[in-house]
């Protein structure tokens, strides 16, 4: 089976939203990158489980708000499994603490931008010359419900903004790239949080959300099938896109807390 040939790189894999992915891919028949930073013991955990499928995986050390571990990252592979078909840019440093602009500091700014826009372009950047000798490539960016509107959202100033210019490098690049056989989407989740987000669709459909328009909360599958979509060989067609997988949540609060 030809996707079996096929490596999928998923950055910040060994838990929630990158864990689903990594395993719905592995079931796919896709060889595995796992990424990790703090979470050793998770990602070997799920090496091991992804193994039993009979895939190859490989887990991987590397902070991608740093461009030497990034470039550490991709050679890495390169020697173990040759080059990556399909990075999906999952990790992103979110500070969840409602706070103004003007309250982060310039380290905070700083990696908050590198691990959710420059560290992204970096890897894209890295990746892109194999796929194109290849004539095949799947690359799929996260973002936030409603990045492509551009939109005012207070206390998240720095992550919102990274997202944004992601937006717009995202569909840049799948212009660039299409004629090299290469995709270039971005999947935007609803608010998933906490164990949702290592859950299957039937695992919450029973539950209630009543800030969801849908009802009920999203779960790691919602958001895994759509990039298992993305990334098959007839969804060639399919590029430029930012897809909101979020029940019809908008997450954005446009009014300043006074509290």
């Amino acid at each position: 089976m030809e996707q079996q040939r096929r490596t999928a790189l998923i950055t910040g894999s060994a838990k929630g939203l990158g864990k689903m992915t990594a395993l719905m891919l592995a079931e796919d028949g896709y060889n595995i990158v796992l990424n990790y930073v703090n979470s050793e013991k998770e990602a070997f955990a799920l090496q091991r489980e992804i193994e039993q499928l009979g895939v190859r995986c490989i887990a991987v050390q590397a902070d991608v708000s740093r461009p030497e571990q990034i470039k550490q990252l991709v050679q890495t592979i390169e020697e173990q499994l040759g080059s990556a078909d399909i990075v999906i840019n999952n990790a992103g440093p979110f500070i969840r603490e409602r706070r103004l602009f003007v309250d982060y500091t310039e380290e905070e700014i700083m990696y908050m931008l590198h691990g959710n826009l420059t560290g992204v372009m970096l890897l894209d950047h890295l990746v892109l010359p194999s796929m194109r000798k290849k004539g095949w490539g799947r690359i799929i960016h996260f973002g936030f419900g409603h990045a492509s509107e551009g939109r005012a959202w207070p206390h998240r100033a720095v992550y919102a903004a990274a997202k944004v210019g992601l937006v717009s490098f995202t569909k840049t690049l799948a212009v660039e790239e299409a004629s090299h056989g290469v995709t270039v989407n971005m999947v935007c989740p609803g608010d998933i949080r906490g164990e949702h987000k290592e859950l299957m669709i039937e695992d919450v459909s029973d539950l209630h959300d009543p800030e969801s328009p849908r009802g009920r909360p999203g779960s790691g599958e919602d958001i895994a099938r759509v990039i298992q979509f993305l990334c098959d060989r007839k969804s060639d067609f399919v590029t430029g896109n930012t897809i909101n997988v979020s029940g019809g949540l908008d997450p954005i609060r446009t009014m300043i807390s006074k509290t």
